[in-house]
């Protein structure tokens, strides 16, 4: 009897690639002044994922600020949670992200060897 093999194809869910290294990852909750633990996220030109036990309402606003592993530039903006995995961590979306910050995002990732093109 001939065997069939399974094939398996690959479809990612994310819209663009992240990148899993960033160094001094500040996250502020606006309107609290409290310290927030935070793990090494992934981040996109879009938004990042913040591995942290500490859980936040969808549509909570954070500030965020970080540095950059290889050019060094350092980032602050704000953020918007748009899902929260209970003990693991939160998405984020950037608001309002200058098209630099962006830019330097992307060709951090681009450096990595992660991006396309």
């Amino acid at each position: 009897m001939k065997r069939q093999r399974k094939t398996i194809s690959y479809n990612p869910t994310r819209q663009v690639v992240r990148f899993p290294h960033l160094r001094d990852l500040s996250v502020i909750y606006e309107g609290r002044s409290e310290d927030i633990h935070v793990r090494p996220p992934d981040i996109s030109q879009h938004g990042m994922f913040i591995n942290t036990s500490r859980r936040f309402p969808e549509g909570s606003v954070l500030k965020l600020r970080f540095a950059l592993t290889r050019t060094g530039i350092e980032i602050t903006t704000r953020c918007e949670v748009r899902y929260c995995l209970a003990g693991v961590g939160i998405g984020v979306e950037f608001l309002n992200l200058p098209t630099k910050f962006a830019r330097a995002i992307q060709n951090e990732i681009r450096k990595a060897g992660l991006g396309r093109g």
